[in-house]
């Protein structure tokens, strides 16, 4: 059987989008090179930063149309690190708001990607 454990992010700068993860993860990539990058994300799993122009094969830009999501526990984490990462000057997609899956809020890395945070599945 097969088992996913890795999510590739498409980059215009991979330095950039790698300081991005480093800071918000709080953690050093893996592997860290001019074209590509990887943060190590726990339980095997690796978060990759690929830059966009030597992706092969060819890429066709449709849009964004997935998110890294985030869950996080505890009474008030989700308004905490809402408030940590909106200070620190993140772009917020969505403000922290309540939907049917509880509190949650979006923000976006250099590139755009949707970074959502919300509370854990129960």
């Amino acid at each position: 059987m097969a088992n996913p454990n890795l999510i590739l992010l498409y980059v215009e700068d991979p330095a950039k989008s790698t300081a991005f993860y480093r800071d918000l993860l709080g953690r050093e990539p893996a592997v860290e090179a001019p074209n590509f990058a990887s943060f190590p994300l726990g339980g095997g799993f690796f978060l990759g930063l690929w830059r966009i122009a030597k992706v092969e094969p060819e890429l066709a830009r449709s849009g964004s149309r997935s998110e890294i999501g985030i869950m996080i526990g505890g009474e008030g984490a989700v308004a905490g690190q809402y408030q940590k990462w909106k200070t620190a000057g993140h772009r917020i997609a969505q403000e922290l708001t309540t939907l049917d899956f509880g509190p949650t809020f979006v923000i976006l890395d250099p590139d755009g990607h949707r970074i959502r945070v919300c509370e854990p599945d129960k």
